[in-house]
């Protein structure tokens, strides 16, 4: 793997001294002033090319200077919940670290959960403070009673490079919020693809470990260049000293991107590392196969939301011929957990177990440690309640380390749900199960709460879909659980596909596969849905409940071995 041609510090204060993550920008901005910060697209040249607005750590800083007077100005306070609903690129970053060098709490919900959810997360974080466009501000006045909390309204441009003017040298005090670290950061929903969203409380120190975790376990350097198809990713990256280039990509509909957009935009900016989920990737892999063409230059992709499948590490092959494509896993709770590349994913004894144990997801970064409990549904206060399972038993996964959340805000009861009290430290329950193998590495065999429990035992989703994805390259399939947990009857859904004109024949083919492992040996029902429902984040995570309730009173197909 190359690495950046030249040397240039990492490190800004030490975060006993003060644990603001926002002292990062400032010394970006001191130690690399002219280095470009940020690119936000704008256009096109007259000769195609993509039009961008630059700024350089310097320029960042000013700008973020600029929002902190403003929003100082307009009564915004040290501990104040402020809800930001501007738009990517510029007016996020500048936004969020003007109120991190506050010592104010930005409020970050994602704006693809819809309408209901949304108003629901924005009444129970109670901000004082909204930091938004004009239609932000025009819907806390028609919903008041979910924005009745808002003191104040700071109004922010609609536009995509939402630009204030810097004030002049000197007009700013060159100071920062002092902050420990344990103290409150920031409050990032969850993605409610599993559940109904909630506010994951972030600690100054949790984002100081982060971008440790991150930049130690990638090899990641300042002086790259990221293009993050996640707006809340690029606030990593002034701490990690990355010029960030503002992709062209709805984040409310991340899946319709067109892929020849961001292909450009990697080969004229020379990205070096870019985030993105397994649909967006998908996606831009297929463009750049279809058009012989490949990423030379990009020495990383981190690739997460839902498990990788193997013809997406396989296709990385071809098409990042200078790099790797990685896949960390982990949550909004608790990021990185583990990760793993193409390379050791490809390996023989890897693909050899994926029909029996689902999708590898790499070993534990450094500093995380990973146990595999016996699943249960109630919550557990202590860890000695628990029982960890022995190597290769199939478990509940939990998780301690320093980017470990404590807790969700104003939710007691799901903070008690999903944490493990163990001395002075947490662990999380990850809400995924998996299994450790005698090399130390990690698979997920899926979400806990879309086990199949039949009367014969447990069904776990992704090693029974990896039996059909294996015999089917392309297929996109579902375990669902038909009944009550303990006598549920074990379904398959597939996804609209090209389906050959015997549709007996292909129910029966499907069958045989289900006979050839033990585990979906039982397995005789099957579903065709016209299109997955996935979570909006990713738009990678298929909703399995939502299937079941469906096929609850659709028509399946009983599945009949060929003759």
């Amino acid at each position: 793997m190359s690495t950046p041609a030249r040397s240039v510090p990492v490190e800004s204060a030490e975060p006993a001294a003060n644990a603001n993550i926002a002292r990062h920008l400032a010394f970006m901005a001191a130690s690399r002033p002219e280095a470009t910060a940020l690119k936000i697209p704008r256009g096109r040249t007259s000769a195609g090319d993509i039009d961008y607005l630059a700024l350089t750590f310097a320029g960042l800083a000013a700008e973020v200077d600029a929002w902190r007077a403003l929003l100082a100005a307009r009564g915004v306070r040290r501990g104040d919940r402020t809800l930001v609903m501007v738009r990517p690129g510029l007016p996020l970053i500048a936004s969020a670290f003007a109120l991190f060098q506050i010592g104010a709490v930005p409020v970050i919900i994602d704006p693809g959960m819809g309408l209901r959810n949304f108003l629901a997360c924005v009444t129970r974080s109670r901000p004082r403070v909204l930091v938004g466009i004009p239609l932000a501000r025009a819907i806390s006045r028609v919903f008041r009673r979910a924005f009745r909390s808002i003191e104040v309204r700071v109004a922010v441009s609609s536009s995509l490079v939402a630009r204030l003017s810097p004030l002049a040298p000197g007009k700013v005090e060159n100071d920062m919020a002092r902050t420990a670290p344990d103290e409150l950061a920031a409050i990032l929903f969850t993605s409610g693809s599993t559940g109904a969203p909630k506010g994951v409380c972030y600690e100054h120190g949790m984002f100081e470990a982060q971008v440790r975790l991150i930049r130690e376990t990638y090899g990641i350097a300042p002086g790259e260049i990221d293009l993050p198809m996640l707006p809340i990713f690029a606030l990593f990256n002034p701490a990690l000293g990355l010029t960030t280039i503002v992709p062209e990509i709805d984040p409310r509909r991340p899946a319709a991107v067109d892929p020849a957009k961001i292909v450009q935009a990697i080969l004229q900016e020379n990205v070096t590392t870019s985030f993105g989920s397994p649909t967006l990737w998908r996606k831009i892999f297929d463009h750049c196969l279809a058009r012989n063409l490949t990423l030379p230059g990009l020495r990383r992709v981190l690739c997460a939301g839902a498990p990788v499948p193997l013809s997406l590490y396989a296709d990385s092959r071809k098409v990042l011929t200078g790099g790797r494509l990685y896949s960390p896993y982990g949550a909004t709770e608790a990021l990185p957990v583990s990760s793993t590349h193409a390379d050791e994913f490809l390996a023989k004894e890897v693909i050899a177990d994926s029909d029996r144990f689902g999708t590898s997801i790499g070993r534990p970064v450094s500093g995380m440690e990973v146990r595999i409990i016996a699943i249960t549904d109630e919550a557990v206060a202590d860890i000695a309640e628990t029982r960890e399972l022995l190597t290769g038993e199939i478990g509940e996964i939990i998780v301690r380390g320093p980017v470990v959340t404590k807790g969700y805000d104003g939710l007691a009861e799901a903070t008690a749900a999903a944490k493990i009290a163990d001395g002075r430290t947490v662990w999380h329950r990850m809400g995924d199960c998996g299994r450790i193998d005698g090399a130390g590495r990690l698979w997920f065999c899926g979400r806990k709460a879309e086990r199949v429990i039949t009367a014969e035992g447990t069904l776990f989703t992704d090693p029974c879909e990896q039996v059909f994805r294996m015999n089917f390259a392309g297929l996109r399939v579902a375990l669902i659980g038909l009944g009550s947990p303990g006598q549920m009857t074990p379904a398959l859904v597939i996804e609209n596909t090209p389906i050959a004109k015997d549709r007996k024949l292909f129910f029966a083919v499907l069958r045989q596969a289900a006979l050839s492992h033990p585990h979906t040996a039982g397995i005789t029902h099957f579903f065709l849905h016209p299109r997955f429902p996935v979570d909006t984040r990713h738009n990678a995570k298929i909703h399995r409940l939502a299937l079941a309730k469906w096929a609850a009173t659709a028509r399946a197909h009983e599945g009949e071995t060929a003759s």
